[in-house]
């Protein structure tokens, strides 16, 4: 028996956003539409938009740029790694952006992991919640996203970074 997953999809200006949780209501993924290794509806999950009303409200104010910090409790499942990754994404405030080897400082890796804390980001199942958006080359040149570059682009101008 698998743990229950609850979906529902909400309208933003990214195209309509694809959001699941557990059973306690933690938000475990933000997808968008053709998002590289973005989730798919499963059969087995249950569609209610009941335990994401704080999401889909904080979301809103967040594309309306009336938010600019998420207070929303989450979960996701990553290696020791890739956790300590994700909450360094989680300190790059809002209107800022980062590099990928800054992040990599952040959690002790070496230089030579640079490639492997770019793996972790584009792991995030918490898109825009979590910004990895606002991790951008090291010389300031706009690098991948899971999302898609134009998203990227999208997000970074909402929030004042470009």
């Amino acid at each position: 028996m698998t743990d229950l997953t609850y979906w529902t999809s909400v309208p933003s200006p990214l195209g309509p956003l694809l959001l699941t949780a557990d059973p306690d209501g933690h938000l475990t993924s933000v997808s968008v539409p053709g998002q590289k290794g973005g989730r798919t509806v499963r059969d087995d999950w249950r569609q209610d938009p009941g335990p994401f009303r704080p999401a889909s409200e904080q979301l809103a104010a967040y594309f309306a740029a009336e938010l600019k910090e998420f207070r929303l409790p989450m979960r996701s499942d990553g290696t020791a790694f890739r956790e300590r990754v994700w909450a360094a994404l989680d300190s790059v405030p809002y209107g800022a952006t980062t590099s990928y080897g800054e992040i990599a400082a952040r959690v002790g890796a070496s230089r030579m992991a640079v490639r492997a804390v770019g793996g972790a980001i584009g792991a995030n199942p918490l898109l825009i919640v979590r910004p990895c958006h606002r991790v951008i080359g090291a010389d300031g040149t706009l690098t991948g996203y899971a999302g898609g570059l134009e998203r990227k682009i999208t997000l970074l101008t909402l929030e004042g970074s470009l």
